[in-house]
């Protein structure tokens, strides 16, 4: 029988503490006695802990002392509002996990598919951590990097809506640490792990050479799921197939053809849609479970796509054109979806040059978006670099009328945030003229630190609408239909003179309408909403 060397000593180590809170619980109490009560607490937490197998020595970000002592808040930049009706996107300038926990409290398990494509830690520059590169030569570039994406992880993990995906681009040079990060994070049962081919046939080769002897022609995708009941959908490709597996016997005027099995082979259940029985022209019957509905087939029998092995005398079967394309299940394998160079190709369709290295393809975005979104779900990208999440949820709405919204998340390092990716999309809008809007907010902070709370509750105040917008997808700007009021100033004042078609009203937390004000409301037909109180400061605070 194996022996697990690391749970028995961390059972003896407990024991010890166990011991010594023993001996101290029997001493004279004061506030020494108390404090070494509280380190051991932690100590025995810290041991306690389930060990994976990922160990890394976790370090402090300047950002962390930053939120310490300060409250993130959102201002909008007003003059690069872009309003052209149509859903409501976000983008927010700043450092991520300040965003992210800005988004926590607006999105706690809101969003339905999160696409990031963090720094790859290659030791090229392409890592910045506290103002500075990590370069390969760090001893701690990868435990600096595991730390950096824990803490946004973590966040967004409890982001995610209860069927929520979170797809992260990586290389080999991180891809087994993120992989277990990710085990510990969201459970080892809930990790799926795709390939994406860095060559393709209509762009020509694409190859990464390594330093050694391996050329790199792939890279990874790490897909992450709150729920174990999780399913991808199908989505709408084309699936290869010889040129003669294709006939047209019956010349149909569809084209050629070939027949497809819709006996579900294995399923044993017999209830359901797709258990029914189907009699063929000769009379005879089959009852199973089959990949239509009935309603299905009926509507494919119709049509003629029906066809009846045996000349009519055996088992239906589909068919399936020669130039259609139907709904196939994702492979591991994403090899169909182009590469960087259609990246740089976007990008230059828009700006006379690539601004931004290695940019991610809309059509890979695009495949994440139909396998493990629907059309009114909610996609957040914090590593948004030059933009392609935001095109590609916009050019998939426009491709299938979806009402998808977006929040992407950078800082502006070199100018990216407003130079590139607000740019990216404003340009997009404009170019492909998009139903679809944009509010542009930037990061900053209150310090709390040796404060008390009405010592900066004004000042709060003054960041509330941001974080409304945000949850409910609405902009204050020059509308009509909706108002916030969170001062009893300004309820007065509103109701005093409510602005026609006015139809939605928020409230401050403390802010209380009289019983003659909700009449009025009630009266015209105005719904009423409570600006959570934690929208006003820390939970903690409160």
């Amino acid at each position: 029988m194996s022996i697990n060397v690391s749970k028995e000593k961390r059972e003896k180590l407990v024991e010890k503490i166990k011991a010594i809170k023993k001996y101290i619980a029997t001493a004279p109490q004061d506030e020494n006695t108390a404090q070494l009560l509280s380190f051991i607490a932690d100590i025995e937490k810290e041991i306690k802990c389930k060990k994976y197998g990922l160990v890394f020595e976790e370090h402090r970000e300047g950002i962390d002392e930053v939120l310490e002592k300060n409250l993130p808040v959102l201002t909008e930049e007003k003059e690069l509002f872009i309003d052209k009706g149509g859903q409501m996107n976000f983008l927010i300038e700043g450092d991520n996990l300040a965003s992210l926990k800005l988004l926590e409290k607006t999105h706690k398990g809101e969003i339905d598919l999160i696409y990031i494509d963090p720094p790859y830690n290659t030791g090229n520059e392409d890592f910045i951590y506290d103002d500075s590169y990590v370069d390969v030569n760090d001893t701690f570039r990868h435990s600096k990097w595991l730390s950096f994406m824990k803490k946004r992880l973590e966040i967004a993990k409890r982001l995610l809506s209860k069927d929520g995906v979170i797809f992260i681009s990586v290389d080999d040079n991180e891809q087994s640490a993120l992989k277990m990060l990710c085990d510990s994070i969201f459970g080892d049962n809930l990790i799926e792990q795709y390939i994406w081919c860095l060559q393709d046939k209509t762009e020509g080769s694409f190859v990464k050479t390594a330093g050694l002897t391996v050329r790199k022609e792939h890279e990874y995708i790490i897909a992450c799921f709150n729920n174990s009941g999780k399913r991808y959908k199908r989505y709408t490709g084309k699936r290869e197939f010889s040129e003669g597996s294709f006939s047209n016997p019956d010349n149909d005027p569809r084209g050629p053809w070939f027949s497809g099995n819709i006996s579900r082979n294995g399923i044993k259940s017999t209830t359901g849609s797709k258990y029914y029985t189907i009699t063929n022209p000769a009379g005879e019957s089959f009852t199973r479970n089959w990949t239509l509905s009935q309603e299905e087939y009926n509507e494919a029998l119709a049509d003629g796509r029906i066809y009846f092995s045996k000349g009519g005398a055996g088992v239906p079967r589909l068919k399936i054109y020669q130039n259609a394309k139907i709904e196939i299940i994702q492979s591991s394998l994403f090899n169909e979806v182009h590469t960087s160079i259609t990246g740089k190709n976007e990008l230059k369709a828009l700006f006379d040059e690539t601004p931004f290295n290695f940019p991610k393809p809309t059509t890979l975005i695009e495949r994440l978006l139909r396998i493990a979104c629907e059309k009114n779900s909610t996609i957040l990208d914090f590593f948004a670099g030059s933009g392609t999440t935001g095109h590609a949820v916009m050019k998939l709405n426009a491709e299938d009328g979806g009402n998808r919204r977006f929040i992407l998340c950078t800082n502006n390092e070199n100018n990216i945030c407003r130079d590139v990716t607000y740019e990216r999309i404003k340009r997009v809008i404009d170019k492909e003229t998009y139903n679809a809007s944009l509010k542009y907010y930037k990061v900053e902070f209150v310090p709390i630190a040796d404060k008390l709370y009405y010592e900066y509750a004004d000042e709060l105040l003054l960041h509330i609408r941001a974080p409304v917008e945000l949850e409910n997808g609405i902009s204050f700007n020059g509308n009509d239909e909706i108002a916030i009021l969170l001062t009893e100033e300004e309820l007065d004042g509103f109701a005093a003179n409510i602005p026609k078609g006015c139809k939605t009203v928020y409230l401050g937390h403390e802010v209380l309408p009289s019983e003659s004000q909700e009449k009025l409301f009630k009266q015209r037909g105005i719904t009423t909403h409570t600006v959570p109180y934690y929208y006003y400061g820390d939970l903690e605070i409160f």
